[in-house]
C-alpha cells in the first residue's frame, strides 16, 4: 500500500489548523490543542515545515508560528516533500542509475509516468482546500 507516513499526515493537519487563523502566531501548545496532536509530535513537523519554508517561527515570548504564504499557494505536493523529501514512487522514477536491472527493466517508464500523476495531483490540491474539508 502506498501511503505518507504519519508526520506527513500530522503536519497536514496542523497546517490546516494555521491555515484557519493565517495572520495569527500559535504556539506549539496552542496548535496540539487545536490539532489533537501532541505537542512534541506538533514541535517534531513544524521543524521541516519551517525549513522548507511553509511557516515562519517567532521566538520569545508570544512566540509561535505562523504561515508564510496563502493557503491557496501551498500545494500538497509542497508538503508531502517538506516531509519526505522529493516525490518519487520507486527510486528509478527519480534518479537514473540507482538500480541494478535498470538497463533490462520492462516498467521504469510506467512508474515514471505513475509517479507524474501521482505528482500533478499533489500540485492540484492546495492547503486551502484541505483546510476546507475539515
Amino acid at each position: 500500500m502506498l501511503r505518507v507516513t504519519r508526520l506527513t499526515d500530522y503536519a497536514t493537519v496542523v497546517l490546516t489548523v494555521l491555515a484557519a487563523r493565517p495572520r495569527d502566531v500559535l504556539s506549539a501548545v496552542e496548535l496540539a490543542d487545536a490539532s489533537g496532536l501532541e505537542a512534541p509530535t506538533v514541535a517534531k513537523v513544524l521543524k521541516p515545515l519551517a525549513q522548507a519554508g511553509l511557516v515562519e517561527g517567532f521566538r520569545g515570548a508570544g512566540g509561535g508560528y505562523r504561515l508564510l504564504r496563502n493557503p491557496a499557494d501551498i500545494s500538497l505536493a509542497e508538503i508531502v516533500e517538506a516531509m519526505e523529501g522529493p516525490l518519487g514512487m520507486t527510486e528509478c522514477s527519480l534518479h537514473a542509475g540507482n538500480c541494478g536491472i535498470e538497463q533490462s527493466c520492462g516498467v521504469r517508464a510506467n512508474w515514471r509516468r505513475i509517479n507524474d500523476v501521482v505528482a500533478r495531483a499533489l500540485r492540484g490540491v492546495t492547503l486551502a482546500q484541505m483546510a476546507e474539508e475539515a
